[in-house]
């Protein structure tokens, strides 16, 4: 007897997404009331062509949700002291909110030390070391954006998080190690494999649900997942002109319960967590300016 395709129910990211911008859109609107109309600024280097697409969407979704975004680009010659510079100004302007470095960024300019020159109360990305620092006690204030919608998308599914098995393919310092850091906040039972895993496949099988962020097309396949299980696929991959995930999508799909698919799966909610970051980023500098300079109600 067959099993019937398709038997995973398809979480729709971009319906999770469009929730989360309402819930943006309204916290934005109250700031705005008080004297704070969340403001982001984009930082581009190079050839802006390769994050345009990232840059366009980033500016549509911002203004779908209420929120000011300025795209400036720097021409591949700025030197990274120039770019320093540039973002201690921008951290030191009460007008800014939030700081987005556009990767790629030409061969010159480590993006890691970009990121730690952004204060950590603009670091909307959720990049900064005191930013990814914070989740290991489980203080999560502005998360990594892709990390913290995968999470997002697993609590709305009915599945207790309190003793859920989980497994994390990828263990990259935004992804894979946030993702682990954030389940355990929640009380799941986390398992991290990387390319050193002696059997993936034993560990994935187990679990109630398998997160997988590598950057491997077709990695994970029906037969490394347990029957009803989550799997969140993280993955962006361009096979034959086509984008898709880390996930072999038919496969999994026999097997599973639930599945995102790529694109418009874990991507949109990313987007959205990243505007969701921009309010957060400026109540918080609201309650900080407040608490610095003014004793009296604000």
């Amino acid at each position: 007897m067959s099993t019937p395709a398709h038997r995973a129910a398809l979480i729709d990211g971009k319906t999770i997404a469009a929730k989360m911008r309402e819930e943006v859109a309204a916290e934005a609107r109250a700031l705005s009331d008080l004297g704070w109309s969340p403001r982001l600024v984009s930082i581009s280097v190079g050839d802006a062509a390769a994050s345009d697409i990232y840059v366009r969407n980033q500016k549509k979704n911002a203004e779908s949700a209420g929120v000011e975004f300025e795209a400036r680009t720097y021409p591949e010659t700025t030197s990274l002291e120039q770019l320093i510079g540039i973002l201690q100004g921008l951290n030191h302007d009460p007008r800014v909110n939030g700081i987005i470095i556009q990767r790629p960024l030409p061969a010159h300019i480590p993006v890691k030390v970009l990121q730690k020159a952004v204060h950590p109360l603009k670091d909307v990305e959720g990049m900064h070391p005191a930013s990814i620092g914070n989740i290991v006690y489980n203080d999560l204030a502005l998360g990594p954006c892709t990390a913290v919608a995968a999470v997002e998308i697993l609590k709305t599914l009915p599945l207790s998080l309190e003793g859920l098995t989980v497994t994390v393919i990828g263990h990259s310092e935004i992804v894979g190690k946030p993702i682990a850091f954030l389940l355990m906040g929640l009380g799941a039972t986390v398992t991290v494999c990387h390319h050193m895993t002696r059997s993936v496949a034993m560990h994935s099988r187990a679990s109630d649900a398998v997160f997988v962020a590598v950057g491997r097309a077709g990695l994970v396949t029906g037969d490394m997942i347990k029957p009803g299980a989550a799997v969140i696929d993280i993955g962006i991959n361009r096979v034959d002109g086509k984008t898709v995930g880390d996930v072999d999508f038919d496969s999994v799909a026999d097997v599973a319960g639930w599945l995102t698919p790529v694109p418009g799966g874990v991507g949109p909610v990313t987007v959205a967590t990243l505007m969701k970051n921009a309010t957060l980023a400026t109540r918080m500098q609201m309650e900080h300016y407040r608490d610095a300079y003014d004793k009296t109600d604000f």
